[in-house]
């Protein structure tokens, strides 16, 4: 009998799942990809801005994996044939705004964290003989703390405040103060375990890196994120169903019973097996009523609120000769990160054409600093944006805003343990995947989606 799987949500991690399970189950396996909004991606979407194609959403992935390996994100590109259009940004510094005036960004340091106390310059003063050797490991085996509560015993508040924080910030708009080490930097967790003070955690966990010397740190596609979606759509051959909200999960006599669409015209589907890929929220909604301490597990899961401003600066702007700058909260702006575009991409930059900046907005617990419409929020990002750099900008040829509210998971201490009892606690045939569960960037949703594929794959051929 032909085996029928469901993905629920039609982001990046669900359909990496729906490729993945095309390559495992046999030829006429039904592949159904639910989501409920009327695009496919999430938060993977290319705008355009005065001609240029601009990211609404994540703007690159990481080249490599944990094993030193291409990352999944680049796996899956050149699984859809798009190994030829990957770009990576130029060679250009980045920079931290440092009480009013860009800094450059100390080397040497594992997202902000320093092995080296003595590179940090003007950046941070660290706190004087705290990175004591005390005759034991950091953390004990299995142990999770938050980020910050390491760093401001080993080397005090300003490394924190001024650099650890902001590069937190920019990727998953949360404190350090808040977010899970074992989560955001698994490696230098790994060596805490093992290492009696923290720089030496660090140097340790970078000999581990296996990058190979020259590979880019980064990597981007060629026409935009978009065009990675809608490889991955074709590729997985899945029916697409856009717009219609599953409402309800249920055991059904074999498999599962989904219950879609609105009451007045509610349709059901009965699947051998379901991959969850949405926000922690709705899965654990719909996993309530059939795996109840599963569902618990994921419920607590906070996310965090930005907001995405793109400015088309007229032909001839000056700019700084970076890629871009991150800005700690103590600086009090509403700017939070901020990429420029024509600096960083060589394949966006045009001789003649605009210059684009594109600037992150809010933080988590910031929620109500986003309260405004698209035109303040905009011209708030055009004048801190000057101040930040030193100097007025004109007013944007073209602009938009992106809010992604709700959008950024923010990983407590124990989501891992959390997560992992989650998944033990599921019925055979479902699976959760996604950046609610195993971490934010392309790599790690692709990742994710791949392995629950992999998980239900296994319960169809032992049905």
């Amino acid at each position: 009998m032909r085996k029928r799987v469901a993905v629920i949500g039609g982001g990046i991690a669900g359909l990496a799942a729906a490729v993945r399970l095309r390559d495992l189950t046999p030829a006429g396996t039904e592949i159904i990809v639910y989501e409920q909004s009327g695009v496919l991606g999430g938060k993977l979407r290319t705008g355009e801005l005065a001609g240029v194609a601009v990211e609404r959403g994540a703007e690159s992935f990481l080249t490599s994996g944990p094993d030193g390996g291409e990352s999944a994100a680049v796996g899956l590109a050149k699984r859809l044939g798009l190994g030829g259009a990957l770009v990576y940004p130029a060679a250009v510094p980045a920079a931290l705004a440092i009480d009013g005036r860009l800094v450059a960004v100390p080397g040497g340091t594992l997202i902000g964290v320093p092995g080296d106390l003595s590179t940090l310059g003007p950046v941070a003063r660290p706190a004087p003989d705290r990175d004591r050797d005390a005759g034991r490991p950091l953390l004990a085996a299995g142990q999770d703390v938050a980020v910050g509560a390491l760093v401001r015993d080993r080397y005090g508040d300003e490394v924190v405040d001024r650099l650890v924080d902001p590069m937190l910030g920019g990727v998953y708009a949360g404190r350090a103060d808040r977010l899970s080490l074992e989560v955001t930097m698994p490696q230098l967790a790994d060596a805490a375990r093992t290492e009696h003070t923290l720089s030496g955690a660090v140097r340790a966990a970078q000999a581990a890196n296996r990058r190979p010397p020259g590979r880019p740190i980064f990597t981007a596609v060629d026409g935009g994120m978009t065009r990675l979606v809608a490889a991955a759509a074709a590729a997985g051959g899945a029916r697409i169903s856009l717009g219609l909200p599953v409402r309800d999960l249920a055991r059904a006599a074999q498999g599962w019973r989904l219950l879609l669409g609105p009451h007045s015209v509610a349709q059901t589907e009965i699947l051998d097996a379901v991959v969850f890929a949405v926000p922690a929220k709705p899965a654990a909604r719909l996993l309530a009523g059939v795996a109840a301490d599963a569902a618990e597990a994921v419920a607590g899961l906070d996310y965090a609120s930005v907001a995405l401003a793109a400015l088309a600066l007229p032909p001839g702007t000056p700019l700084p000769e970076l890629s871009g700058f991150l800005v700690p909260p103590g600086e009090g702006t509403l700017v939070k990160a901020v990429t420029l575009v024509s600096r960083k991409w060589p394949h966006l930059a045009a001789a003649g054409g605009p210059v684009i900046v594109r600037a992150s907005l809010g933080r988590a617990g910031e929620e109500q600093r986003l309260q405004f419409d698209d035109a303040v929020l905009l011209e708030r990002a055009r004048a801190e944006l000057g101040d930040l750099i030193g100097g007025a900008l004109p007013p944007p040829v073209a602009a938009w805003v992106q809010r992604w509210g709700g959008s950024l998971p923010q990983y407590a201490p124990g989501h891992r343990d959390r997560i992992a009892a989650a998944r033990a606690a599921l019925p055979p045939g479902l699976a959760l995947a996604g950046a609610a569960f195993d971490g934010v960037g392309i790599p790690a949703c692709v990742a994710s989606g791949e392995r629950a594929a992999e998980d239900v794959s296994k319960t169809l051929e032992d049905a």
